[in-house]
C-alpha cells in the first residue's frame, strides 16, 4: 500500500470514529424531568426532615445530590415563567400574576421574547412532554387564544390544567393537549392523573421513539384546597395531636442531624400571627388540615413512584437527570377556614348535579359532580371533593422550618426550596446522598438542560431577539464542583425584594419596608440583620438590586402608578 493510500485511509478511519464517538454522544444524552411541587415548604419531604412519608423522593436524594440552598421565586406563575425560560419571572413578562399591568415586566402572559425550555431542547432533537399545572397565561378558556399553551410553547404532548388552582376531584381548565376536557370516570383524581399521564408519556415513547425526551411534571399537591383520599388521609390520623409548636420543633432537630441547617442558625420564633397550641380551640379540625395536606405530599410521592417504575420497566432510568423542587414556601393564605361554614348547614341546598361531560370553569365549584354543595369555613373536615379548605398560616410555619415568611415574600421561607438531582449516569457514585451548599436558582434550570442534553439556547426564535438566557449550569454542583457563578442572585414580587452575593443577602418586606442585611452561613434564619453594622455593604448591594431591576423589567412597579 503506497504512503498516499495509507494516508487516506488513517484519515477514513479517523472520520469514521469521530462519527461513532458523535452518534455515542448523542445517543448517551439523557433524558430530562423536572418535578414540582405546588406550596410545599422547605421541611415537608422526608429527606428535608419531615415526618412525612416520601420513600419515593427520599430515594432519589439517597442516589443523587440534594442542593440545601436552592431558590424559587416565591410565587407560583413567577416561578413557572423563570423555570421555563431560565430568565427572571419579569424578563418572561411574568413579574406578578396573570393580570396585565401594563408595563412589560407585568404582562400576565409569558413573552415571546424569551423561549422555554421545550422550544430549546424540541430543537435539538428531544421529544417534550408536560402533565400538570401550566399557569403563565390568562388564557384559560378553550375558545379563547391558546398562543401560550404548552403546545404552542415547545411540548409535543400535554395533560394537565391551563389554570392555576381548582378542586383536585373536578379542575378547572382540564386540557388534553389543546382540547379541554371533562375529569374522566367516576375516581378521577388529579395529582394520580398527572402521575399516570407522565407515566404513560414514558412508556409511549420508548414504544415509538428513539430520540430523548424532556418532561415537565407540574403537580398542583399541595396546593389548597386540602383534597386527599380516606386512605392516604388515615395514615396521618393522630400525628399531629401535639401542634404545630412540637412539630417546629422536631423537624429542626432532624434537620440539623441530616446536615440541611447548621446548628448554629437559631430557630425562628414561631410567627407572632401564630397561636401557640396550648391557646388553640378546635384542635381536632386544626388536626385534620394538616393530615389531609401531609397525604396530599404522601400522594403526590407515590406517583413519583409510578414514574420512576415506567423508568424502570423501559429501561431509561440510569440515564434520566430528575430534578424535584418546589414553587415556593409554604402558604399561609387561609382560604376557606376563617369564616362561618357557607354555604349555611341549617338552611336547605338544591343543587343540579353537572353532567358527566361538562368542563369545569370554576376554580372553587359551587357543587360537586353528584350534586353536593361544596362547603368552606371555620370547621370544615377537609378532604373530600365537598370541601374546600386551606392549611393555614400555623401550620405553613412549620413546613418552612427553621425560616421566617412564606410564600409571596422573599425572606427564605418564601423562597428556599428542595432541589434533589437524581441522575445514575451523570452523578458519581461517590457523590450519591451528598448535599451541596451553594445558592442557586429557578434561572439555572435552562443552563443545565442546555448543558447535559448539548442543545443550543438560541439568540433568535421564530424571527423574535431572544433575551439572553440569565443562569449557569448545575451540574458542577452535582459533580462536587464550584458553580462559578459571577452575577448576584436577584428577587421581586409584590415589593418585596432581596439581593444574594455570596454569603450575603440583602432583602426587604413590601415596596416601602427597610432593608435588612443578613450573613448567611452564620445567620440563615434571618434573625441578625447587619446592616446598621455595615452599613455601605447594605447601600452598595441595594444599589446593585436597582440596577438590575430596571435591567429585569422588575421596575418601575405598576402600582406606583
Amino acid at each position: 500500500m503506497s504512503k498516499t493510500a495509507r494516508a487516506v485511509l488513517i484519515i477514513l478511519l479517523l472520520v469514521s470514529s469521530l462519527l461513532v464517538s458523535h452518534k455515542q454522544v448523542a445517543a448517551e444524552r439523557p433524558n430530562i424531568i423536572i418535578m414540582m411541587a405546588d406550596d410545599m415548604g422547605f421541611s415537608d419531604i422526608g429527606c428535608y426532615g419531615s415526618e412525612i412519608r416520601t420513600p419515593n423522593l427520599d430515594g432519589l436524594a439517597a442516589g443523587g445530590v440534594r442542593l440545601t440552598q436552592f431558590y424559587n421565586t416565591g410565587r407560583c406563575c413567577p416561578t413557572r415563567a423563570s423555570l421555563l425560560s431560565g430568565l427572571y419571572p419579569h424578563q418572561a413578562g411574568v413579574g406578578h400574576m396573570m393580570d396585565d399591568r401594563g408595563q412589560e415586566g407585568y404582562r400576565g402572559d409569558l413573552s415571546r421574547s424569551c423561549v422555554t425550555i421545550a422550544e430549546v431542547m424540541k430543537a435539538s432533537g428531544y421529544a417534550t412532554y408536560m402533565s400538570g399545572k401550566w399557569h403563565v397565561t390568562p388564557y384559560i378558556k378553550p375558545e379563547g387564544p391558546k398562543h401560550n399553551w404548552p403546545l404552542q410553547r415547545g411540548f409535543d404532548r400535554f395533560f394537565g390544567t391551563i389554570h392555576g388552582a381548582g378542586s383536585f376531584y373536578d379542575p378547572n381548565s382540564l386540557t388534553r393537549d389543546n382540547t379541554q376536557i371533562a375529569p374522566e370516570g367516576d375516581g378521577f383524581f388529579y395529582t394520580d392523573a398527572i402521575s399516570e399521564k407522565a407515566a404513560g408519556f414514558i412508556r409511549d415513547h420508548k414504544a415509538e421513539k428513539t430520540n430523548p425526551f424532556f418532561m415537565y411534571v407540574a403537580y398542583t399537591s399541595p396546593h389548597w384546597p386540602m383534597h386527599a383520599r380516606p386512605h392516604n388521609i388515615a395514615r396521618y390520623k393522630g400525628r399531629y395531636h401535639q401542634g404545630w409548636d412540637a412539630l417546629r420543633i422536631e423537624r429542626h432537630a432532624t434537620m440539623i442531624r441530616l446536615g440541611l441547617v447548621s446548628r448554629n442558625w437559631q430557630q425562628t420564633p414561631r410567627d407572632r400571627e401564630a397561636p401557640s397550641w396550648e391557646e388553640v380551640a378546635l384542635k381536632p379540625w386544626f388536626e385534620r388540615r394538616m393530615e389531609v395536606y401531609a397525604a396530599m405530599i404522601d400522594c403526590m410521592d407515590q406517583g413519583i413512584g409510578r414514574i420512576i417504575t415506567a423508568l424502570n420497566e423501559t429501561g431509561q432510568l440510569d440515564n434520566t437527570l430528575i430534578l424535584f423542587l418546589a414553587d415556593n414556601g409554604g402558604c399561609a393564605e387561609e382560604l376557606g377556614s376563617q369564616d362561618p361554614e357557607s354555604p349555611d348547614p341549617t338552611l336547605p341546598v338544591t343543587l343540579k348535579p353537572m353532567r358527566r361531560d361538562a368542563l369545569q370553569t370554576a376554580m372553587i365549584p359551587r357543587v360537586t359532580r353528584d350534586g353536593r354543595p361544596v362547603r368552606r369555613g371555620l370547621g370544615v373536615m377537609p378532604g373530600p371533593a365537598d370541601t374546600y379548605v386551606a392549611y393555614g398560616l400555623p401550620w405553613a410555619n412549620a413546613s418552612n422550618t427553621p425560616f421566617r415568611r412564606y410564600k409571596h415574600w422573599v425572606h427564605e421561607g418564601g423562597i428556599a426550596t428542595p432541589l434533589i438531582a437524581h441522575w445514575p449516569a451523570g452523578i458519581s457514585f461517590e457523590r450519591r446522598n451528598q448535599l451541596d451548599h451553594q445558592p442557586a436558582h429557578l434561572i439555572d434550570l435552562m443552563a443545565t438542560c442546555v448543558d447535559v442534553g448539548q442543545a443550543h439556547y438560541p439568540e433568535t426564535f421564530e424571527g423574535t431577539e431572544i433575551t439572553p438566557r440569565q443562569g449557569v449550569s448545575l451540574m458542577p454542583a452535582l459533580l462536587g464542583q464550584p458553580l462559578g457563578r459571577r452575577q448576584p442572585l436577584f428577587w421581586e414580587h409584590e415589593g418585596n425584594r432581596a439581593v444574594r452575593d455570596g454569603k450575603w443577602k440583602l432583602v426587604a418586606r413590601g415596596a416601602d419596608g427597610p432593608w435588612e442585611l443578613y450573613d448567611m452561613e452564620s445567620d440563615r434564619t434571618e434573625l441578625d440583620d447587619q446592616s446598621q453594622k455595615y452599613p455601605e455593604r447594605a447601600r452598595a448591594m441595594a444599589q446593585t438590586w436597582e440596577r438590575w431591576a430596571v435591567m429585569a423589567k422588575a421596575k418601575p412597579w405598576p402600582w406606583e402608578r
